[in-house]
């Protein structure tokens, strides 16, 4: 199998604009062809990145390499990357041939090469014949279109995209997801992205980046940041979690207990921590990994059957019901006054009617379901 290629390189990167410090000494590497994320809270570096990249903001401290080269301090216009506004910045007195032709025109493509390259661009964006329409004759999803076939007409090595998805409604954000990915994958150009959704992100990324006050948290596949977290912080900003603080009370190779007050059980892994004993630790338990079961059962549900009795297992009254169509997400509140979310698929149309509010219930989770977390 064929090592992949390192097409971009942040080394050492450090941003400062007078007294913020908006990206502190990030180290990051990119390979050709992905589809990669930059994902975090408002504020947190990730434009910030992407623009130096892109060339708009120069690097207070360390360097930025695109195909092996120093591009740090080179302008926009000479590196071999193209960027995708949130704003997608088209120009609404030219039509979208003329918009997606904008870029070869400036650099003295000939007409005829020009005409060809805008029609392949067009094409990859499902936009053949549309090229005489004006922007305002175009719905967003079909804006978005045009400004990714004005980058992608360029031929660049690398596409930014900055929120590209932020300013469509629901429906369409969730269409021109598949449609990015398909489009990435056909084109075989890397993506890099910016985003603050990490349902966008978990979705298209084939490697995210999370980034919190400037700081790089963990980089690593969807599926990893979700069921992997290495910090409380990615392990809170990805997704829906119940947090609770606790002390290691066993790490042996093959099984851990966490003791937390705020839970009456005991919680039992079955796997080691490596962590010090007695130290203190955060379990991190996602609610679709908790089980509803009825009080009035009269046995330990099926999860529990290889754990330790008096672990793993709440009693709680449920107080909340929010209903998601999909699914379900009820609050149940467990002795001590803590509350617990725990989420339920809604397979038939019937299941949102087997619980409801002031039932009395158990919360039940297998011992490979929690996270535990040192920091």
């Amino acid at each position: 199998m064929t090592a992949a290629r390192t097409i971009i390189r942040f080394e050492n990167v450090t941003k400062r604009f007078g007294k913020v410090l908006a990206v502190d000494n990030v180290s990051l590497s990119i390979e050709e062809g992905e589809f990669f994320a930059l994902l975090g809270p408002s504020g947190c570096g990730k434009t910030t990145l992407l623009r130096m990249l892109a060339g708009f903001e120069t690097p207070s401290e360390g360097r930025i390499l695109i195909d092996g080269e120093d591009s740090s301090r080179s302008p926009p216009n000479r590196r071999p990357v193209n960027m995708v506004f949130q704003s997608y910045a088209v120009f609404p007195h030219m039509s979208v041939a003329d918009n997606v032709a904008y870029g070869l025109k400036v650099d003295g493509v000939a007409a005829a090469e020009r005409a060809r390259r805008v029609e392949e661009a067009l094409g990859l964006v499902k936009l053949e014949g549309y090229g005489a329409r004006k922007p305002d004759q175009l719905s967003g999803g079909q804006r978005q279109r045009v400004a990714l076939a004005r980058a992608l007409v360029k031929r660049p090595r690398v596409l930014l995209l900055d929120e590209p998805l932020s300013a469509l409604d629901a429906k369409l954000r969730e269409a021109m997801r598949s449609e990015l990915a398909q489009l990435q994958e056909k084109v075989g150009i890397t993506f890099l992205f910016v985003t603050h959704d990490q349902d966008e992100a978990l979705a298209m990324a084939t490697r995210c980046a999370v980034m919190n006050r400037g700081l790089l948290q963990q980089v690593a596949t969807p599926s990893d940041l979700y069921e992997f977290p290495n910090s409380r912080f990615v392990a809170d900003f990805i997704g829906s979690v119940n947090m609770f603080e606790g002390r290691l009370a066993v790490d042996e190779p093959d099984h851990a207990v966490v003791v937390s007050p705020d839970l009456p059980t005991r919680v039992f892994l079955d796997h080691g921590v490596t962590g010090a004993h007695d130290s203190t630790v955060w379990v991190a338990l996602r609610p679709e990994k908790i089980e509803l079961h009825k009080r009035g059962e009269g046995r330990a549900p099926p999860e529990l059957e290889d754990t330790p009795e008096g672990h793993n297992l709440v009693a709680g009254v449920i107080r909340q019901i929010a209903y998601l169509g999909s699914e379900s997400v009820y609050e149940v509140a467990i002795e001590g006054g803590r509350t617990i979310k725990a989420l339920r698929s809604n397979l038939t149309r019937r299941d949102q009617e087997d619980f409801t509010w002031d039932e009395p219930v158990w919360l039940a989770w297998h011992a490979c379901s929690p996270a535990v977390l040192l920091s």
